[in-house]
């Protein structure tokens, strides 16, 4: 037997036992969306792992952008955009995406993951060194690890230790990045922004910041980490993210200063040689971006949800980390209370989902519950009802 049938039958027993045991809950089949609802084998759940912050998934005016771009362009491209042409739709896009950001261009890639792969591969070489905090999310470490450059991490939010490696790089490389996330996916806590920049204009580095899961949810209307900390555009030189998180449609960004965006338009291999996204996929992104700024009901709904779940938490003795954002962690502990706890709520209704080692580091499992403008209070409470009942039942909580 070759050595990856192997590692293939091992994954396949793992996984099998934990189906077997019920404690199997990802690639979950969804029958049904209705706003912070789903229908999975024939029950409503309340979900509280979906990504669609602002509750925009199935907004009216963002399904019709979509639909008539779909009439307008047909279900697809006809190549890739720098031979086959670029559809007005993409240019719309791209210029909606810059605007929204304030910065003088974006481009669009086929996937947030994409975005961070292919332009920190592209603009890095073998002389430059790429410096990331360590719980950046896995789009940028593989970016890094593909660059050839020298990749190095510094502690998680550590100031101190990003001037050390700093200070060392210095002397060595030509050329120093350092990206961070705007908010961590498995903390959502927030980048010290203001720090960074200054640090890296110090020593002379550029500063790369993912937007994934802040666009639409940190600042004051929701225009992501530069209005939370009112800070220009001019003070990062790329913001990167997603567009199916906030934004209920498919792809990735990179948005900066004009230069900077052409250079990636006519080097970045994932844009050079793949397909473009869907028209109607990019006319959705741009109704959103619209929908954001004409609603802003949005932003103080989720805001109040986010304070509500967190109260709600804490008054119940559950360890939230320092999250500011939708992402609320709910540090259990151990795997198997983890995925127990999980399982019990799962069966009374909440859908959320559970995040273990190597996720996470050992003995700090947990649920990972995203909260969106979409919950009701009562939402809310169904949930910090069941979290007590079971946290209680299980000796999680006291």
């Amino acid at each position: 037997m070759s050595v990856f049938q192997k590692r293939i039958d091992n994954f396949t027993q793992h996984l099998e036992s934990l189906k077997a045991n019920d404690r199997y809950y990802y690639l979950q089949r969804i029958d049904e969306l209705d706003g912070a609802h789903v229908w999975i084998g024939g029950r409503r759940m309340v979900m509280f792992s979906s990504y669609s912050y602002l509750g925009l998934l199935k907004d009216e005016k963002v399904q019709r952008k979509a639909r008539e771009a779909l009439d307008r362009f047909g279900t697809g491209t006809h190549g890739v955009r720098v031979l086959a042409g670029t559809t007005a739709a993409h240019v719309e896009c791209e210029r909606k995406i810059a605007s929204f950001l304030g910065t003088e261009d974006a481009i669009a890639y086929s996937s947030g993951y994409v975005a961070n792969l292919s332009t920190i591969s592209t603009l890095l070489g073998r002389d430059d060194v790429v410096i990331v905090d360590q719980l950046s999310h896995a789009s940028i470490i593989d970016g890094c690890l593909l660059s050839r450059s020298t990749f190095q991490r510094f502690k998680h939010n550590d100031l101190d230790d990003l001037r050390r490696l700093l200070e060392n790089a210095s002397e060595k490389y030509k050329g120093k990045l350092v990206i961070v996330d705007a908010v961590y996916s498995m903390d959502g806590d927030v980048c010290p922004l203001p720090e960074l920049v200054a640090l890296c204009r110090e020593f002379d580095a550029w500063l790369v910041v993912d937007e994934a899961h802040s666009l639409g949810v940190l600042g004051e209307t929701g225009h992501g980490i530069l209005e939370y900390f009112n800070m220009s555009p001019d003070d990062v030189e790329l913001l990167t993210g997603s567009l199916s998180k906030t934004i209920p449609a498919v792809g990735g960004f990179v948005a900066g200063k004009r230069d900077v965006i052409q250079f990636l338009r006519h080097n970045a291999r994932a844009f050079v040689f793949s397909a473009a996204l869907p028209p109607a996929a990019v006319a959705a992104v741009t109704a959103s971006l619209e929908v954001i700024e004409e609603e802003p009901w949005r932003i103080k709904a989720v805001r109040r949800n986010i304070e509500r779940f967190i109260a709600g938490l804490n008054a119940l003795g559950y360890d939230t980390l320092q999250t500011k954002s939708c992402v609320i962690p709910i540090v259990i502990g151990k795997e198997e209370p983890t995925l127990e706890l999980t399982h019990r709520l799962h069966v009374d209704g909440m859908f959320v989902s559970p995040i273990v080692s190597p996720a996470v580091p050992p003995n700090t499992c947990r649920l990972r519950a995203n909260v969106t403008a979409a919950h009701t209070d009562e939402d809310i409470d169904f949930a910090l009802g069941l979290l007590e009942k079971h946290g209680r039942d299980m000796g999680i909580i006291p």
